[in-house]
């Protein structure tokens, strides 16, 4: 079985979502945006611009963002904002991406074409965090989909407890499968330990649903030292923190999304692990998601092979049977189609056996799952 680890499904950008009818996903977008690798331009002459005026002075914060007239172009598939009276846009998302949604039509779409027999839907707060919607989604196509569920992980503090009936009502009563956490969206003051204080009841109660915890690692919050640059400092500071969370969660299943930042460790157009990157692997219950293409395809190109020795220290530093194959879906086709993000893998990755090809390409995800 083909399982991609890793897609999006959401409604139109900008429509209201959940049973409170939010609009703050638009304003997360403009946040993201702000601070994404991918170039901006000025849309009447694809001049190239920056585009970190339009996000907010202090990162992750959504009630103070500048007036821009950030929005969503339904005909062209995009969003476009406004500086000094011309619009600009950046191709986050993939382009031509209808109506700027992703059905689980056309989802199923492209899996049938590229082989892919079922995923597992991530959250994020400018896409998705409508449990209602992911459940629709599932269970309309129960043999095709996976979901995760979202935490507000910037509210923990304050709201625990609300945060908690909703895994509650997730997990025990939609029948959701995983939970989803984003470090980087955890409030400054916590971010140096968010395995413990006042996330310590948080922490206590999700692992107890028995069901995988993913995290979305940042690069930390840390300063640079005169040995190590300030991202690595900062990851390597995270993974620390994951750490301290198995050793008081020993028996709970996790996985890093998106594999490494792999962008941070590119040196002479080469990717280059430190040694403590495969700190979090030493037992069995961390996995790492295989997500190349959508990270780095906009400065190698297919068939990726500055990925492969990385992919190969992954197999023996970790075992294929604690990697899992990803894509970012709709994310990834800003780079390369569905079946190049499996053919990349699976017919020029010369050191992978059969075995290993199929833990990754599948039975990693079906053993953390429980499919």
């Amino acid at each position: 079985m083909i399982i991609d680890s890793h897609i999006y499904l959401f409604t139109p950008i900008d429509h209201p979502e959940g049973p409170n009818k939010s609009t703050e996903r638009i304003k997360w977008a403009q946040n993201a945006y702000s601070g994404h690798h991918q170039p901006a331009w000025r849309i009447k002459d694809r001049e190239i611009a920056a585009s970190n005026l339009i996000g907010p002075k202090i990162p992750k914060d959504i009630t103070n963002l500048p007036d821009v007239n950030f929005r969503a172009d339904h005909e062209y598939g995009r969003i476009v904002w406004e500086m000094d009276g011309e619009d600009y846009t950046k191709q986050f998302f993939p382009p031509n991406l209808k109506n700027l949604e992703y059905t689980p039509y056309s989802a199923i779409s492209e899996m049938d074409y590229a082989g892919v027999d079922m995923a597992l839907i991530h959250t994020d707060p400018m896409l998705v965090r409508d449990v209602d919607f992911l459940h629709k989604c599932v269970a309309e196509f129960p043999n095709r989909f996976k979901s995760m569920v979202p935490v507000d992980e910037w509210d923990i503090e304050n709201n625990c407890d609300k945060i908690l009936e909703k895994l509650v009502y997730s997990i025990n009563e939609l029948n959701l499968h995983a939970i989803k956490f984003h470090t980087s969206l955890v409030k400054d003051e916590f971010k140096k330990d968010w395995s413990s204080g006042p996330f310590k009841y948080f922490w206590d109660t999700a692992t107890s649903f028995g069901v995988p915890i993913f995290f979305t690692l940042g690069t930390g919050y840390s300063s640079s030292t005169d040995a190590i640059p300030t991202q690595h400092y900062g990851y390597q500071s995270e993974l620390k923190i994951l750490c301290e969370w198995m050793e008081k969660y020993p028996n709970n299943v996790c996985s890093i999304t998106h594999g490494f930042p792999w962008r941070i460790f590119i040196e002479d157009n080469k990717i280059k692990l430190p040694d403590w990157i495969w700190d979090p692997f030493i037992g069995e219950n961390c996995n790492i998601e295989v997500c190349l293409p959508v990270r780095i395809g906009d400065i190698f190109e297919y068939p990726y092979q500055a990925a492969w020795h990385p992919l190969e220290q992954m197999l023996n530093k970790i075992g294929s049977s604690n990697l899992l194959w990803g894509t970012d879906m709709p994310f990834q086709n800003r780079f390369c189609t569905y079946t190049q993000s499996r053919t990349w893998i699976e017919n020029h990755c010369d050191f992978l056996g059969d075995k290993d090809t199929s833990m990754i390409m599948g039975g990693t995800a079906q053993r953390i799952l429980q499919t």
